[in-house]
């Protein structure tokens, strides 16, 4: 069994979702977001700039990423 590690961001975006009513399944998809933009930029997730995550947004719409899933993302990057 892996352990996973936890990062500053990662740590700080759960605490930030623990509003009532977000479900863990919500939680887990601002989750992906974040490791998709991650792996997506050269920056850190958390040093984005809103310039940096226009080309991201271009791909996800150019890959055919649905419009709820694409204003998931976006909010998962608010939350960052």
């Amino acid at each position: 069994m892996t352990e996973e590690r936890t990062t500053l961001l990662r740590q700080r975006m759960i605490e930030d979702m623990r509003f009532p009513g977000i479900s863990e399944r919500a939680e887990q998809a601002h989750i992906r977001a974040i490791q998709n933009f991650a792996a997506f930029s050269v920056h850190s997730p958390d040093t984005a700039t809103l310039k940096e995550l226009r080309p991201y947004q271009l791909r996800m719409i150019d890959a055919g990423i649905t419009p709820s899933t694409l204003n998931a993302r976006i909010v998962a990057h608010i939350l960052a």
